[in-house]
């Protein structure tokens, strides 16, 4: 392999400084300049690199991020993804198993404290912690699978051309922005949405025999009537909407139901998963009088009764607050997944 230097080139200026090329030795004679790798050494290598996920190629960064940022933007679009695949933009080092479960005894141990049920007015509680951490990751996984079939997550839009700052799926009825009101297939595809799974309407049911239990105890605020300030229901309608780190959404009423169960004030119950958001709530379209609390991942709010018709919405969500078992078990994506049910 080496080339002959030519002589027209080098002849006088090299030859004392040219050294002849020892020949290789055999092929039988490597083995003994290889030193044997030990072990425990090919084990923690193992492990390092079990714990790090590397993209197959970096030149394909640019395409991936690119593809990301326009997938369910709009209708028409394919449907958008909460969940992270094989990321293709960066290197993630995971927590540990330990770190995860510790988190997982942490939440349980909160949603068992004082302040786990909190009575904010009337007709509104807050469950703290009250979805499990597995079931959270349950709900999320349950929450992608239907998000990328047919009626899945897509970006809002008016026929303006103003767009919502979320992703949204609406399960049983879809609720069209346009008309503010709820039809059987969405409008700009025609796609019927998912029925709401069973075991989702079980944890309502339980959520809101858990306040129950709770304004019993505690003797109420503003009536001694549990059934009264919080109606049971039979929830027919969720909308699962999904919030960037800088998604929002602006003070408004849900006043689109029918006017029987909105005569009864038949309750709101939100699910709240991933990142940390600002909730903001009060009795006018003013966010400098509204109150706020902090909805975080694993609370449940109900407001029904007197709070039916509150305005209410979410100002800012806070970034890096998801706990590791929704961004590693489920893949969720940095933001906050938000699911409403009610009755239609």
């Amino acid at each position: 392999m080496v080339t002959p230097v030519q002589q027209s080139r080098s002849e006088g200026l090299l030859p004392q400084t040219v050294t002849q090329v020892q020949p290789l030795k055999s092929v039988d004679s490597l083995p003994q300049m290889v030193t044997p790798v030990q072990p425990s050494v090919v084990d923690s290598l193992c492990q390092m690199v079990g714990s790090v996920q590397i993209s197959d190629s970096l030149d394909s960064r640019s395409t991936s991020c690119a593809s990301e940022s326009v997938v369910g933007s709009g209708p028409g679009a394919a449907p958008f993804d909460i969940c992270r695949g094989v990321s293709k933009c960066s290197v993630e080092v995971k927590r540990s198993l330990l770190d995860i479960n510790r988190e997982k005894r942490r939440a349980k141990e909160l949603a068992k404290s004082a302040n786990a049920l909190q009575h904010l007015r009337p007709g509104m509680v807050l469950l703290k912690n009250f979805l499990k951490p597995d079931d959270q990751v349950k709900i999320i996984k349950q929450c992608r699978e239907l998000g990328v079939g047919t009626g899945g997550f897509y970006q809002p839009c008016y026929k303006d051309g103003a767009k919502l700052s979320l992703r949204m799926m609406c399960l049983g009825k879809n609720w069209d922005p346009d008309s503010s009101s709820y039809v059987d297939r969405r409008p700009f595809d025609g796609a019927q949405p998912p029925k709401i799974p069973e075991d989702l309407t079980k944890v309502v049911k339980d959520a809101i025999d858990a306040s129950h239990s709770f304004l019993e105890q505690s003797g109420g605020q503003g009536t001694s009537n549990p059934l009264k300030e919080i109606p049971p229901i039979s929830p027919d309608i969720c909308i699962v909407n999904f919030y960037t780190t800088a998604g929002k959404l602006g003070l408004h009423q849900d006043k689109d139901e029918t006017k029987n169960s909105l005569v009864k004030n038949l309750p709101v119950v939100s699910f709240s998963l991933g990142d940390t958001a600002e909730f903001l709530y009060g009795d006018a379209r003013d966010e400098a009088k509204a109150s706020k609390v902090k909805l975080e991942s694993g609370d449940v709010l109900i407001f029904g009764g007197q709070s039916r018709h509150i305005f209410h919405g979410v100002s800012t969500i806070t970034p890096k607050t998801a706990p590791t078992y929704v961004t590693e078990e489920a893949n969720l994506r940095p933001g906050r997944l938000n699911l409403t049910f009610r009755q239609y």
